[in-house]
């Protein structure tokens, strides 16, 4: 299976939650009063993303992506032998439950 980086090229604008979720007790539901938690609006760039947010008059906070470390590796490494996984906890090696 493959994860492409197709459409992952966007700046999402978030609003921070103004209330705390409540737990509905007759089902167990999570509930909040905050309807703008539903909101996502996605930019292109973080300069479009910024403006936008200033232009509203909203106070906003930039976090600037993670880029993963990508370590090349060939086709051949998915089939070299790697060391068997460690031994479970308990006597003679094997696993025991309660």
């Amino acid at each position: 299976m493959q994860a492409g980086r197709a459409r992952t090229k966007k700046w999402v604008l978030e609003f921070e939650p103004r209330y705390a979720t409540e737990i509905e007790p007759l089902m167990g539901w999570t509930s909040s009063r905050d309807t703008l938690q539903q909101v996502k609006l996605t930019f292109p760039s973080k300069e479009r993303a910024v403006a936008f947010a200033e232009r509203q008059g909203w106070p906003y906070t930039v976090i600037e992506p993670h880029e993963p470390k990508i370590r090349p590796k060939s086709y051949a490494d998915n089939f070299r032998w790697q060391h068997p996984p460690a031994t479970p906890t308990g006597e003679k090696g094997q696993a025991r439950g309660r």
